[in-house]
């Protein structure tokens, strides 16, 4: 099944690809202040992040829920220079 989703913006984003974007962004001691989990805050790293993410679905729909708000900012800044 070769389904599009051409409205869906986690389409064709790996989750290793989406924390690291969030890393890069926040850091790992803001990620653990916005999501308080023990794998950002206490030795963190991408791959027991992933581990962790992988197995615990609430956990993994907060770190795309707060990816998706960074695309939305990150598309609404690029709206308003622009604009300018």
């Amino acid at each position: 099944m070769n389904e599009t989703q051409p409205k869906n913006p986690l389409h064709g984003i790996t989750l290793e690809q989406l924390l690291n974007e969030l890393v890069s962004f926040h850091g790992w001691e803001a990620l653990g202040r916005k999501i308080d989990i023990r794998c950002f805050t206490q030795d963190p790293s991408i791959s027991s992040s992933l581990k962790f993410l992988r197995r615990t679905p609430w956990a993994r729909e907060k770190v795309e829920a707060l990816y998706l708000d960074l695309l939305r900012r990150g598309t609404k800044q690029r709206r308003n220079t622009t604009e300018i």
